[in-house]
């Protein structure tokens, strides 16, 4: 049975919206500092590693931070749910405020924490701490953000403009890696692995008190303020008994995009040093290149899925990932010319971009405005700490193990189940035009 969008009783915006791209461009800059410091954990954890935990080779002490990495991603249901409740009922501006705020204390935690050498034990454990508030953060940031981003967009360019929370995401993840490759070009090695890495925590946590601030004089969605007028109720209990089968889309949308979004803007560059033995600081070059145009990816994924629809698109994700991730990940791993693997990463994003740029709006398409944040943000958080939070911890230890190769089917299968997901879902653009289509034909017959 085809998974629809339920009939929520709410009327579309005009067609035609006053400070669209104003508002777009206030909510990404939030979603960009979150994304930054988030993202900054998985850069620099090259140099911190030996920080934070007793000396030992250097798999293994990227082994404990990739496991702090996944501790951080346990709180990610529990954000989505917690701050998915929050922007259902007090607004999506609140709970994106509330987000940020989170996430800076996270990031001046870090920053200030003294190594294993000086505290022991407290190290990781301020660290796992952080990283808890962090991983709450970003539980809630997705569906707030996602929610907010389609509610503010025009009716028939919503792809486009939701596309641009990734655009955000990944324009975070490429502020990290630039702080990286500038520290990198201005500091020695045994000053990065001394006291370098804690610059790019400070930055973010900076970063973030002002983004508070702008978060505040941002413009609420008109979907929430129309929805909080109505006597229609929402939270956990409605979203399990109403929107079940939407649940359970998200869920399987979720598992093979965010395995594959952080396998290969993520781990790969780890891989890229760890296996290939490809140099560090190359590596970071390779990344930062092949990022900066997986942002111009996004709008055009977008843009192409308002006028073709949303499955299409995503059966492009699912379908090229099911078949190229194995020789991609294999290629990688084999050579040693950055030329090679750069173009091999630019491959991987292509397809990736099909997931990413729908990521916010085909997800929020199947909720009505009551339960939208929270039926976004908490399968999508839950699809993250299981899948998506595991995804380095599991490619390190087979690594360890001797069976590395055997990630590589492990991601090709979990974008099989987005395959699957997308093979019941409706398409929910259509579902959004005939909507609008039948309120017009309905306002024309009144007057």
């Amino acid at each position: 049975m085809m998974v629809g969008v339920p009939g929520a009783k709410e009327l579309p915006l005009p067609h035609k919206k006053p400070g669209v791209v104003a508002n777009v461009v206030r909510g990404c800059l939030g979603n960009l500092v979150e994304w930054y410091d988030w993202f900054v954990y998985a850069s620099f954890s090259i140099y911190f590693a030996a920080s934070f935990f007793p000396e030992g080779n250097l798999t293994a002490q990227l082994l404990s931070t990739a496991v702090v990495f996944a501790v951080g991603f346990l709180m990610r249901p529990l954000g989505g749910w917690l701050l998915g409740l929050y922007a259902d009922k007090f607004g999506r501006r609140a709970a994106l405020t509330l987000s940020v705020t989170l996430m800076s204390f996270g990031s001046l935690a870090i920053a200030l924490t003294p190594g294993y050498s000086s505290i022991g034990i407290l190290a990781p454990v301020i660290l796992v701490v952080a990283r808890l508030a962090q991983g709450l953060s970003v539980g809630g940031e997705f569906g707030s953000s996602a929610t907010y981003l389609s509610e503010i967009a025009t009716p028939r360019r919503r792809g486009f403009y939701s596309s641009f929370q990734y655009v955000s995401i990944t324009v975070g993840q490429l502020s990290a890696l630039l702080v990286m490759i500038v520290m990198q070009s201005l500091l020695t090695e045994a000053q990065m692995y001394a006291w370098g890495w804690r610059v790019p925590f400070v930055l973010g946590a900076i970063a973030g008190l002002v983004v508070m601030y702008l978060r505040r004089s941002m413009v609420e969605s008109e979907h929430f303020q129309r929805s909080a007028d109505s006597p229609s109720r929402g939270g956990l209990r409605v979203l399990l008994r109403e929107h079940r089968r939407q649940v359970l889309a998200v869920l399987g949308l979720a598992i093979g995009g965010t395995v594959a979004f952080y396998t290969f803007t993520s781990y790969l560059q780890k891989y890229m040093v760890n296996t290939a033995g490809i140099p560090k600081p190359t590596a970071s070059l390779i990344g930062f290149a092949a990022l900066f145009l997986f942002i111009f990816m996004q709008p055009v994924a977008g843009a192409l899925s308002d006028r073709w629809g949303r499955r299409p698109v995503m059966f492009g994700f699912s379908i090229g990932g099911m078949l190229l991730t194995v020789p991609i990940m294999t290629l990688v791993g084999r050579t040693g010319n950055p030329w090679v693997a750069f173009l091999l990463m630019i491959t991987a994003m292509v397809f990736l971009s099909g997931y990413t740029a729908l990521s916010a709006i085909i997800k929020a398409e199947m909720f009505p405005t009551n339960v939208r944040a929270l039926g976004v943000g908490l399968p999508h958080a839950l699809a993250t700490a299981v899948f998506g939070g595991l995804s380095e911890p599991i490619a390190l230890a087979l690594k360890q193990a001797g069976h590395e190769s055997v990630f590589f089917w492990w991601v090709t299968g979990c974008i099989a189940l987005t395959f699957v997901a997308t093979l019941v879902v409706r398409e929910p653009s259509r579902d959004s035009a005939l909507e609008i289509g039948a309120v017009r034909a309905r306002d024309s017959v009144v007057r």
